[in-house]
Formats: structure tokens, sequence, C-alpha cells
């Protein structure tokens, strides 16, 4: 089953739909108050032509979005699929940023639970990758019960490589109704995927760390 990167998604708050070349100003408009960019590795994002590289390779992408309030239908940021991978039943969701107003959970929770809904049709695993420097972003990857799984190296515009770290989220095994309290976690990884291990207490496979809401998991660490 082939993976569609450019889907059109609508939530309460938020809709998600592809980003055209057309979306420029607008988009602009937000990723220039430099900070938002202040945590993250290519900090002077907010710059025209930083961000004109950004934009032109999100474009080319084919798995950008918009973000856009329902309320006002203005533009607010943006977020991506990519890198889908088949034999590892995997995707990354990245490159999201918003205006700083709507910063704080609800629309960044629910702009994540539209794209894993919709990539849990076709995949079993969701990566993402955050700098190890961005605290901020950090927090909003385990509001929405991602598992850091270890550190990677990745190089973001024309500055020299930096270390990220790497999370998952797994697809749901069942329905979130049904699942019990998990109170005992332990993540390994392997080159033949992702195991997930959990104390004799819990003697099922695999329980994924997210759900739609309103239901959700907590993890002791």
């Amino acid at each position: 089953m082939s993976f569609d990167l450019r889907p059109h998604l609508k939530g309460e708050l938020v809709e998600l739909r592809p980003l055209t070349p057309e979306d420029w100003d607008a988009l602009f408009a937000v990723a220039s108050d430099a900070l938002i960019w202040e945590q993250h590795p290519e900090s002077d994002r907010y710059k025209e032509a930083v961000f004109k590289v950004f934009f032109v390779e999100a474009v080319e992408s084919g798995g950008a979005f918009v973000v856009i309030d329902n309320k006002n239908q203005q533009i607010i940021g943006s977020t991506r699929f990519y890198g889908y991978d088949p034999e590892k039943s995997e995707i990354e969701i990245g490159w999201t940023f918003l205006a700083r107003k709507y910063w704080g959970g609800r629309y960044n929770q629910e702009m994540k639970r539209l794209m894993l809904a919709h990539a849990f049709k076709v995949v079993e695993n969701v990566v993402f990758y955050v700098g190890d420097t961005n605290i901020r972003s950090q927090k909003a990857m385990e509001k929405i019960g991602a598992i850091k799984i270890g550190m990677v190296t990745r190089a973001y515009g024309n500055h020299p490589p930096t270390r990220n770290v790497k999370y998952l989220i797994n697809k749901p095994l069942e329905t979130c109704e049904g699942w019990p309290a998990v109170t005992d976690r332990r993540y390994s990884a392997n080159a033949n995927g992702y195991s997930l291990l959990y104390s004799p207490r819990h003697p099922v496979s695999r329980y994924s760390s997210w759900c739609p809401a309103p239901y959700s998991l907590s993890w002791s660490r």
C-alpha cells in the first residue's frame, strides 16, 4: 500500500493542506519571527534567504503542509511527512513550526494527532528528530507521548551537522478504551526494527505510546 504524502486533514482547531509555492508570503510572515528559531539548530531560519531554501525544499519534498487556524483561516505554520520506508514500515514527521501565539500544546497536539492517524493507516512506526539543545520541542514531543530512542547527527541548511534526539511513536494495537495503564516501559532498537519490552505484569507484546484524543497513556520513566 502506497503512502499518500499529500492528504487534506482537518480537525477542530487546525486544517492541514499541501504546501504550494503561492504560500510563500503568508508562511514567511510567520517564520520571520526570530524567537521561533532561537533553540533550533538552524537558528537563522527567520532570515528571508535562509527560509527561502527551507521553503523550496519543502515544496519539492512533496510531503509538506501549511497549518491553518480554522477560526480565522490564517496560515500559522508548517509541517511535513518525509522519508517513507515501506521495509521498516516507517515515516518521519518533522520540519514543524507554529507561530508563537499558538504554542502551548493544543494546536500542536491536534496537528500531530491528525498526521499520526493518517500515517498509521499505512505504517507501524513514526519517527521524529529534534535538536539536542531544542528543549522546548523535546518537551512538546513528550506531551504527545513520543519515546526517546537515541541520538543521531543531522545537517540543517548550510550549518554543520548537529546532534538530534530521535523519538518514536508506534501504531496502536487496540482501541484506546481497551488499554490498561502501563507502569513500566523498557525500549530497545535493533537492526530489524523496534522492540518495546514491558514488565511481566503486562504480558502483552506491545502497546502504543500514542492515542487519539480524548484518551492518552502515561509512561513512567
